[in-house]
């Protein structure tokens, strides 16, 4: 009898260990496919984010708009860049791309140096009908200050205002 009772709890002892280890097992097992999920996931959004970069044009000074800054602008975003936002029409055959942002003398130097920007004398047309409406977007004071200008010859066109006295810079890239 007594060797009866040992083997029952030698046995329950066993199953217990063994139930034990398939637990362990099956958190270990499901913590790598968490890891490999997410790993998934983060390769899928900058593969996604590639070929559909986001724009967020309600939220000033999100990471998607210091992402788009140094896509577009071609420069780092510098720590004088404040409330930026940038929204994007890319759908059909013609895109545009609007930047608005605040940044001081030296930065807008930079962007105008290295986009190639020069002061606009030929064509005054703002490309307003282009653009959309925004309350960051103001297309009155955009208006009253001087253009810069660059263009490839071949349809493509960037063009860029920027106040000295509030430090206010708009940014719009389209191609038609």
């Amino acid at each position: 009898m007594l060797r009866g009772v040992i083997s029952t709890a030698f046995s329950s002892t066993i199953l217990y260990l063994m139930c034990a280890l398939l637990v362990t097992s099956c958190d270990r097992m499901k913590q790598k496919a968490d890891g490999l999920s997410d790993r998934i996931k983060n390769k899928a959004a900058r593969q996604v984010e590639k070929v559909f970069p986001t724009f967020d044009a309600y939220t000033p000074d999100t990471e998607n708009n210091r992402k788009r800054f140094r896509d577009f602008l071609k420069i780092e975003p510098s720590p004088d860049v404040k409330n930026l936002y940038c929204f994007d029409d890319a759908i059909g055959i013609d895109q545009d791309y609007m930047f608005a942002f605040d940044c001081n003398a030296v930065t807008s130097a930079a962007i105008i140096k290295f986009n190639v920007l020069q002061i606009d004398t030929a064509n005054m047309d703002n490309g307003f009908g282009m653009q959309h409406d925004f309350d960051w977007w103001d297309k009155n004071h955009i208006a009253s200050l001087q253009k810069l200008a660059w263009t490839d010859g071949h349809g493509h066109f960037k063009y860029y205002w920027y106040d000295d006295k509030s430090g206010k810079a708009y940014f719009f890239d389209f191609d038609m």
